[in-house]
């Protein structure tokens, strides 16, 4: 019997990462091993009430169909954060609402000008799978720990093959961040090369130290595509809501394309967006949630003879593996850990470990004594 035509893409690519670890823990648990899982980034704390309450507020009894230029209140709110976090002045015809940020990020290729898409490795599988799906050739760009997970800018030589260059800081999995030279010079080499700097900032509200830099401070914006989200800095997952901010000519792009893969963000949504984006004060509660649980879990990490390398930002701990990074994956998990290897964000995270901080505190405060306990 024939088989069913596929997309050649779909069939070709390999198994989701994580859909290789959902594996692994239905098979733990039908083996009775009961699980703290820090291996999805999904944050499970309380959406803040005064954002549900903005949403139930907002459910009217006839509903419309959402528009692809989103509410002029929420572009409104996102650029005065945008003024207020990182002292840019951006107008709402530069924004664009998305549902999260990945389903933008995903469809981005398919938007863009022809060329080749750089993706940094490790990272995020979404960037390698848009460009993918937009046929597009991909070309690996290296992270490494001794150039504290940048890419090597000198040693790269395609420029002139691009159309999209990506990068992600603060850095998931890494935890890395990005300095304004580092911006500054990536831009500069769009401005010279003509390709579109994207740059994936998710986690730029969660920081543990100094608050970290966006693509957006570079003095010429012309090549530089932003793409957050409220998913992390205001535990909203669920809610996919998020933006991408970029020149206008590529906002009018994205206005004219997204009506016809129908992603517009639902207008309650959108409402409740308004008031999380309105306010900062619940996101430095949400950062002493992670700053706690990264007290309580990396001391615990490092005894058990893992070594921190990287993670300034984020919710993640980056570790020194000490080993094949799925076996070690694979062995804390028969003591009830869940980590994500290195492994799944490509072959340069082998032989390390991401723990993603999402647990409760009282799942960490266990999880921290189990972990001691390997030593």
């Amino acid at each position: 019997m024939k088989t069913v035509p596929l997309s050649p893409v779909l069939t070709e690519l390999a198994q989701y990462p994580f859909t290789r670890l959902d594996e692994w823990k239905a098979d733990a648990r039908a083996r009775g091993i009961e699980l703290i899982d820090f291996g999805m980034g999904d944050p499970r704390e309380v959406t803040p009430a005064f954002i549900r309450e903005a949403l139930l507020a907002s459910v009217d009894a006839v509903s419309s169909y959402p528009r692809a230029t989103g509410l002029p209140e929420l572009r409104t709110a996102i650029s005065g954060w945008i003024e207020r976090r990182f002292g840019v002045n951006v107008t709402g015809d530069e924004i664009v609402p998305t549902l999260g940020s990945k389903e933008a990020i995903f469809s981005f290729a398919q938007v863009a000008g022809p060329g080749a898409v750089a993706i940094p490795e490790p990272a995020y599988p979404v960037y390698e799978r848009g460009a993918m799906f937009a046929g597009r050739d991909v070309v690996t760009v290296p992270l490494r720990e001794d150039n504290g997970w940048l890419p090597d800018l000198d040693a790269f030589d395609a420029w002139d093959a691009l159309a999209l260059f990506w990068v992600c800081y603060p850095n998931n999995p890494t935890g890395a961040v990005a300095s304004l030279d580092f911006y500054e010079e990536l831009a500069e080499r769009a401005r010279q090369h003509n390709f579109l700097v994207c740059s994936d900032e998710a986690y730029s509200e969660l920081w543990f130290d100094e608050p970290p830099l966006s693509a957006l401070q570079v003095a010429d914006r012309s090549r530089t595509v932003v793409f957050n989200t409220l998913s992390k800095r205001s535990s909203m997952t669920g809610y996919r809501s998020g933006f991408v901010c970029s020149p206008r000519e590529i906002a009018e792009a994205l206005r004219a394309f997204r009506p016809t893969v129908g992603t517009a963000p639902q207008e309650f949504v959108q409402r409740a967006s308004i008031a999380a984006w309105s306010d900062d004060g619940h996101v430095e509660d949400v950062r002493k949630l992670y700053r706690r649980k990264r007290e309580t879990l990396l001391p615990a990490f490092e005894d058990a003879g893992f070594r921190l390398a990287g993670s300034s930002a984020t919710f993640y701990l980056w570790l020194d593996a000490n080993g094949p990074s799925e076996e070690v994956a694979q062995t804390l998990l028969e003591r009830g850990i869940v980590v994500a290897p290195g492994s799944f964000f490509g072959p340069a995270g082998e032989g390390y470990i991401r723990v993603a901080l999402v647990p409760t505190q009282a799942e960490c405060e266990k999880a921290a004594a189990i972990v001691r306990s390997l030593r």
